[in-house]
């Protein structure tokens, strides 16, 4: 964190373009946090596939199932070897907004360059008490926060609570995950007052040449749809952003068949059956060289069946 509080928009605006991935969190055999894996796949996003910032320790990376020290220590490793190369948004929401200044805090210590906080997942707050749950957090703390608004979260921020958070100096944007119309509907409220982002690579080519966005923050997807290989994604990024949107949207089409995929194994097993999509996308990471592994309960890896589908969908685009 090289800002003040009162300079957290700003820095935000410098520091947020291109591709910022959200990384899944390795474990070891007998389940321990693997952080040797966890350093070869920062190599690989930044080295390989040159991600331009990464969010860690959030939905990706499982925090539910992560203990405080394991979330702390996650962080650590991250950041140190991050350092010089691109910046940090680390996840450090909880249930429990004491436990949410604590992460933020040690997340500020330790060098991460911004935070990101999801909404409270229960018990289902009013308006009211969740502009209080949001106040103390951000009252607490000088680090620039990102609200996390998303479907995976048991509540969504009203549109007028929004409003209102985007006036705090430290709120510097804000993550849609509820749908293309709510994204827009966010940005034409607020974008004045703060960054709003989408984390859907389907609608990204849109928020670059219609809505002037700048960065996509952030979802598994630069890790999954490409490789060091094949990166067809920052391909039409960089076309995209030097407004070159004829050669942005050819090579966009030509991944539409692996833009598919995820819609078969990511978003839509979360739409049509909620189920979370963290089994899928560690598996199909680890097709593709990043550290992959088992999930932790309540979610399940996928079946010797699924991974024998999966496989068999990715050879046949072409992925592996």
């Amino acid at each position: 964190m090289n800002y003040t509080r009162e300079n957290s928009k700003a820095a935000a605006l410098e520091t947020f373009h291109g591709l910022w991935a959200a990384m899944t969190t390795p474990f070891t055999i007998d389940d321990q946090l693997d952080e040797s894996a966890l350093i070869k796949d920062i190599d690989i996003l930044v080295d390989d596939l040159k991600i331009d910032g990464v969010f860690c320790t959030g939905v990706m990376g499982e925090f539910w199932a992560l203990t405080l020290e394991e979330r702390k220590r996650a962080v650590e490793v991250i950041v140190e070897n991050t350092r010089g190369r691109i910046p940090v948004l680390a996840h450090t929401g909880s249930h429990s907004a004491r436990e949410t200044i604590e992460l933020t805090r040690h997340a500020q210590e330790t060098g991460a360059d911004f935070v990101v906080v999801i909404n409270p997942v229960y018990p289902p707050g009013s308006e009211v008490g969740l502009k209080r749950w949001f106040l103390e957090i951000l009252d607490a703390v000088d680090i620039g926060v990102w609200l996390f608004d998303t479907n995976y979260s048991g509540v969504s921020l009203p549109l007028s609570l929004i409003d209102e958070l985007a006036d705090v100096e430290n709120v510097c944007g804000i993550k849609m995950a509820h749908g293309h119309d709510r994204y827009l509907e966010v940005l034409n409220k607020v974008g004045d007052r703060m960054m709003v982002c989408e984390p859907s690579e389907a609608d990204w080519l849109e928020n670059m040449r219609d809505h002037n966005q700048k960065v996509y923050m952030s979802a598994s997807t630069p890790f999954l749809i490409q490789t060091p290989a094949r990166q067809a994604m920052l391909e039409y990024t960089t076309a995209a952003l030097a407004k070159d949107f004829a050669t942005a949207e050819a090579i966009s089409r030509e991944i539409q068949p692996i833009r598919d995929l995820t819609e078969k194994w990511l978003h839509g097993r979360w739409k049509r059956d909620r189920i979370n999509p963290v089994p899928a996308i560690k598996y199909w990471s680890g097709l593709l060289g990043m550290s992959g592994g088992s999930v932790r309960p309540p979610l399940m890896d996928l079946s010797d069946e699924q991974k024998r589908e999966l496989r068999g969908d990715l050879e046949r685009v072409g992925l592996i």
